[in-house]
């Protein structure tokens, strides 16, 4: 593991040329990746000039007990799954169930559609991920797909407290 010398990412795994470019086909760059055994971890190859890494967040460093400098074992696979990110039930039973806000969903971005399924994976507790759920697909409806995430934030606040 490394560190970069930047504000927002630090740490990060560097991956050889070889190995980055048979996990990729055109701009697929999702992986699933173990960490010292511990996985898997939905995950993006990044290149900053003709450099390839995955970034580390701070959490999972701490987590896995990861030191800079110091080597790591880990094992990567092609990630195959539709958002590169593994979709919580509750989130898929009301992207299967509304079709407006399935509609809305599937028309952004990749990385907006990650950062939602993320959004709702990060919660622990069954209840609390379909309130999350709802106010997400309630926010696109009502936005028109317009993610505007200062007013999901305040949906987020009132399916909360329902």
């Amino acid at each position: 593991m490394e560190e970069f010398d930047m504000k927002i990412w630090n740490y990060h795994i560097p991956i050889p040329d070889e190995i980055a470019f048979q996990m990729m086909d055109g701009n697929h760059r999702r992986v699933l990746v173990w960490i010292q055994g511990e996985g898997p971890f939905h995950m993006a190859l990044m290149k900053v000039k003709s450099y390839w890494y995955l970034i580390l967040n701070h959490e999972l460093k701490k987590k896995l007990n990861l030191e800079t400098g110091k080597q790591i074992e880990i094992k990567i696979e092609r990630d195959f799954s539709e958002f590169g990110h593994e979709v919580p039930e509750e989130f898929q039973v009301l992207l299967d169930q509304d079709e407006e806000g399935n509609e809305y969903f599937r028309a952004l971005t990749m990385g907006k559609q990650r950062s939602l399924i993320y959004l709702v994976t990060k919660v622990k507790n069954p209840d609390s991920r379909m309130k999350k759920s709802l106010a997400i697909i309630h926010h696109l409806k009502k936005s028109q797909g317009k993610l505007d995430f200062k007013q999901l934030n305040e949906w987020i606040k009132y399916y909360n407290n329902l």
